[in-house]
Parts: structure tokens; C-alpha cells; sequence
């Protein structure tokens, strides 16, 4: 379905493992994604969504589950969203991504080919994840493709080891952006290394062979600024061109009807637009509507409707306290 060709497309997001777990609960059977009720279709196309984005349906890190259940911050969270929780419980973060295939628990490659095909019949596009920015520690590059990660040293190690993480023999950096300390489940890719770009374009061509657009976690940490002044030196100074111009029209040659969604924050909706998305979140209308005034939201809405057409409006989303 060519989603680019819709004029203001309605998106409806479907934690995809939650909800399959719901299903199976409800039909008192294993629902998949390529087993899921007709009706359950029937009731998401009726409510007038132009895409559903199936949140979370990579093989997510069995490393990443390890790392969650020794955080005691992270299990202090889980008690509070699900009191009694157990281990089982914790299945894994979806932008802790093991590999991008489809994970065996949700039904596989061959189960999302089947929804998406159900919900093609339906008028309805699919849009899945990429997160641009880190891997998991267990993601094949970081023992295949180590050129891809930004690396670190022994002393960086020893000095700061949630900073850090030794892999197959070698230190590489946790993911994080430039305001918050690292994130412990994942690793930093360089997204300034040129094996990197070429893998990148390589994974969203496999991606794209199997949806119709891709929404791209917090988009902006790989843009050449915010990445230089996340890493500093350490990663060498940035190429001639930005992450995502290049990334978007090498997809684009292959796959011209792709759509690409950035989240976006830091006031880089604009930027991130020019570079080649067809779409960013607008964080600051969501932020003004519930906590800002009627003038904020006001003035907000008076922006240039060229660009206002291009961002996401949301009211609920998985990032986000709930709107309720």
C-alpha cells in the first residue's frame, strides 16, 4: 500500500506483543500474527486507520532480559506497572533488538506476511520499527561487524562501567543520547562509520520487503550535530553528508513508495523533514495541549501548513505518559 500518496493517513499503534498475549487470553487459544480473528481486523479497519504500526516485533535480547531483571531501578518499575510480576513477566524491550527478524513468539517471518496481507485487503498499511541509533549486546555486529560500534578503551571501562561493556575482547559504548547517562541493555553504534551507513541501508532494504513504512527511533541522536555532540572526538570528525539523506535515498532507489517517520524531539522536526523524512512526531503539541494553555496550542497551530501536514499528532504512544 503506497502510504506516501495518503493525505493526512491515520495511524493506529498496536503493542504487538501485549496485544497477541490479550488475544490468545480471549480466544483460549496461541494467537500469532498470522492467526489473529478476522473480526479483531475487521474492528481496527472499521475505526477509519489508514496504517497500523505493529510496535515491538523484532527479536527482541535475551541478554537485554538478564541486564532488566538485575536493574533494580527497572524492577522497581515493574512492581509498580504489574504488582506480583514475575520473571516470566519480563519478556524484553523492543528497542532491545537481538536481530531484525520477526521473533518466533509472535509467529515468525510468515505470520506478519499474512497480516500484512490481511490487512492490505482491508485498505489498511503496515509500519514497523527501526531503531538507528544501538543494538543489543547479543546483535550479531557486535562480534561480527565490531567496525560498526563505537569502541572504548580499558581505562573507559574501568573508570565508568555504565558507560562500558566488554564484548568478545573488545570495549564498546553503551547507547545513550546527550542529556541522560548510558542505557545498560544496549550498545552505540557509530553513525558515523561508513560500514555502518551501507549495514543500515542494507537492514531497512529487508525491512522494507516486508511493511510499507518504518518509524525511526528518536532519529535525531544519528544526525550528524546531535551525533558529534553526543560522542565529541571519539568518533572522528562527521562526513560530508548527514545520516539520513543518504541512508533515505539509498532505501528510496530501491523501494521509491517507502514512508519514513522520525520521532523527534529538541525542536529538530524541521530539520529532520529536509533531510528526507516524510514525517516527525510533534511532541511540542502533544506537551502544549496537556500541559501547556489554549494560547500555547494556539499559536502552536499557526505554523506554516506546509509543515504543519508533515508531523505526527498523537495521543497516545508508548514513549509518553498516557493522554487519560
Amino acid at each position: 500500500m503506497e502510504l506516501r500518496a495518503l493525505s493526512n493517513p491515520m495511524v493506529y499503534e498496536i503493542n504487538t506483543w501485549a496485544w497477541l498475549a490479550e488475544l490468545s487470553r480471549r480466544e483460549h487459544r496461541k494467537v500469532e500474527l498470522g492467526s489473529v480473528p478476522e473480526h479483531e481486523w475487521d474492528r481496527i479497519a472499521g475505526q477509519g486507520f489508514d496504517a497500523v504500526w505493529l510496535m515491538g516485533v523484532w527479536q527482541r535480547s535475551p541478554v537485554g532480559v538478564m541486564i532488566a531483571l538485575s536493574n533494580t531501578d527497572l524492577t522497581a518499575q515493574f512492581e509498580e506497572a504489574l504488582p506480583g510480576w514475575r520473571s516470566e513477566d519480563v519478556v524484553g524491550s523492543p528497542y532491545c533488538v537481538r536481530d531484525y527478524v520477526v521473533d518466533d513468539h509472535l509467529g515468525g517471518r510468515e505470520g506478519l506476511a499474512l497480516a500484512r496481507e490481511t490487512l492490505a485487503a482491508r485498505h489498511v498499511g503496515l509500519i514497523l520499527d527501526f531503531v538507528p541509533n544501538h543494538i543489543a549486546p547479543d546483535h550479531p555486529w557486535t562480534v561480527a561487524r565490531p567496525e560498526v560500534c563505537v569502541t572504548g578503551t580499558d581505562e573507559q571501562l574501568a573508570r565508568d562501567p555504565r558507560s562500558f561493556v566488554r564484548i568478545a575482547g573488545r570495549v564498546v559504548a553503551n547507547g545513550r543520547d546527550p542529556y541522560f547517562p548510558a542505557w545498560p541493555d544496549v550498545v552505540q553504534i557509530n553513525a558515523f562509520a561508513p560500514e555502518l551507513r551501507s549495514a543500515t541501508v542494507q537492514t531497512l532494504g529487508l525491512i522494507a520487503d516486508q511493511c510499507d513504512g518504518v518509524r525511526c527511533d528518536m532519529a535525531m541522536l544519528v544526525m550528524n550535530e546531535i551525533f558529534s555532540r553526543t560522542w565529541g572526538t571519539s568518533v572522528g570528525d562527521p562526513p560530508a553528508d548527514d545520516f539520513w539523506p543518504h541512508v533515505i535515498n539509498e532505501v528510496r532507489a530501491h523501494h521509491p513508495g517507502f514512508l519514513f517517520i522520525a520521532e523527534a524531539y529538541w525542536d529538530l522536526e524541521w530539520a529532520l523533514q529536509q533531510q528526507g523524512f516524510d514525517y516527525c512526531y510533534d511532541k511540542r503539541l502533544y506537551d502544549r495541549v496537556l500541559h501547556g494553555t489554549a494560547e500555547q496550542t494556539r499559536l502552536h497551530l499557526l505554523a506554516d501548513l506546509a509543515y504543519q501536514q508533515r508531523l505526527v499528532r498523537f495521543t497516545e504512544n508508548h514513549d509518553e505518559q498516557r493522554a487519560a
